[in-house]
């Protein structure tokens, strides 16, 4: 299934963007025709992203749901590989041949909204806002166009766990783990001196999640420019380039992987990384020290919001069925099929009140639960920190300037200018 993982989903490629600028250029945020008003009838086709495999009898029974619930309509279900999935959108926008209904992450739909293909919601299903967290509801709003541009659907986000025993024989309170910013870069400095520099804290550098939730503004409102180079964001890279040399960074954090930051955090060279329920299991079996001792908190945050990965389903602005692509997207979103779904797979629903089902806020003494508490109730308030408009590429200027930076090879100040200018530049030329 095509989860939304721990970092942000895969960025567009450039096939994508130049498909749309050469099919739509100069169209504006969005169709004319933004009516959805009208009798839901008619054939429409449904396309998702890499779900068939596991979840064929679901998508078919929601399918024949909505058919029989709205006699006249004929839903074509259309499943995509993860492979290239951009790519396959591309094709459709440049042939004329968008699907009606398209499973979309927020960077996938801000050009097809900049191209005029992407619905927007605010103006043809507005109604329909209220029945969705805030923070779901603007994620997939694009910076410089007034708008939303896809129904929310399923949300992901990790907890923290870290490890109870190292932050007590820093002479930390292991039950009371680092909320703020302020308080993680403490930590992290004592723990590497009661350590000798033996244990790092954090084994990855900061990405622009971290700036999001540090509170740095990352972009400005008009979606025009990167500003993560700002005052608040030198002060972050700073930061970390004084844990860095202090040993409170794991020092191949420059090169870290997922994979690789588990494998630090499993032998207990590392105090923190994010997770998941398969994670505890894992720990459980090839580290039974490491899982008597683990905790679990929300990710470190200045703004008081967890970051949130969103997953939506978005409607062709060009659809000749309007009305009965908004209610079949709508109808795969609304609550009770959320909730649904939610329960087939380790995702969480975007509806308000879903998670105040005992399901995500009771404990039951298995693995599985204990993080699915703990990151459902952290998700009522989370935002998207990461930008709509930030590409991969944008994504790897932003790492190799905090690699100078941390190296010594340019101060924070000049690695960030370096990468706001890059990034700015490629914003441009898409």
């Amino acid at each position: 299934m095509r989860a939304v993982p721990r970092r942000a989903t895969a960025a567009i490629a450039v096939t994508l963007a130049s498909a749309l600028f050469l099919t739509a250029c100069g169209s504006g945020g969005g169709d004319d025709s933004t009516s959805a008003e009208g009798k839901v009838e008619g054939n429409i086709t449904f396309q998702t992203w890499n779900l068939q495999a596991n979840f064929k009898d679901y998508f078919n029974g929601l399918i024949k749901e909505f058919e029989k619930e709205h006699p006249g309509t004929k839903v074509k279900w259309i499943d995509q590989p993860a492979e290239a999935y951009a790519e396959k959108i591309s094709a459709g926008a440049a042939g004329g041949t968008l699907p009606d209904v398209v499973n979309v992450s927020p960077d996938l739909v801000a050009p097809l909204a900049k191209a005029g293909l992407a619905l927007d919601l605010d103006k043809a299903a507005g109604k329909y806002e209220k029945e969705y967290l805030p923070g779901a509801w603007a994620s997939h709003q694009v910076p410089g166009l007034d708008g939303t541009y896809a129904f929310p659907w399923y949300l992901n986000t990790g907890p923290l766990f870290y490890n109870k025993s190292l932050f007590k024989k820093a002479g930390l309170n292991e039950n009371k783990p680092p909320r703020t910013y302020d308080e993680l870069f403490t930590a992290s400095l004592e723990i590497a001196e009661k350590s000798k520099g033996e244990v790092a804290t954090l084994a990855n550098v900061p990405s622009i999640e971290d700036f999001g939730r540090y509170g740095v503004r990352t972009m400005n409102k008009e979606g025009t420019e990167f500003t993560f180079n700002e005052p608040k964001g030198v002060e972050l890279l700073e930061r970390y380039v004084e844990l860095y040399k202090a040993k409170a960074l794991d020092s191949q954090a420059l090169s870290a992987t997922p994979e690789s930051a588990g494998k630090k955090f499993l032998t207990q060279s590392v105090a923190m990384n994010p997770g998941s329920a398969l994670d505890l299991a894992k720990f459980e079996k090839e580290a039974p020290g490491l899982y008597k001792n683990i905790g679990i908190t929300d990710m470190v945050t200045n703004t008081g919001k967890n970051n949130m990965y969103v997953m939506g389903v978005m409607v062709n602005a060009k659809s000749e069925r309007k009305p009965a692509a908004v209610a079949f997207a709508h109808f795969v979103t609304d609550k009770k099929h959320q909730e649904e779904f939610a329960r087939k797979v380790a995702i969480f629903p975007s509806t308000k009140g879903s998670l105040d089902d005992p399901y995500y806020t009771k404990q039951d003494g298995t693995d599985g639960t204990r993080v699915r508490v703990a990151a459902a109730q952290s998700l009522k308030e989370a935002v998207n920190y990461t930008p709509v408009l930030l590409s991969d590429q944008m994504k790897k200027e932003l790492q190799n300037a905090v690699a100078r930076a941390l190296q010594g090879k340019e101060s924070p100040k000049a690695a960030l200018d370096g990468a706001v200018e890059a990034c700015n530049q490629l914003l441009q030329q898409s």
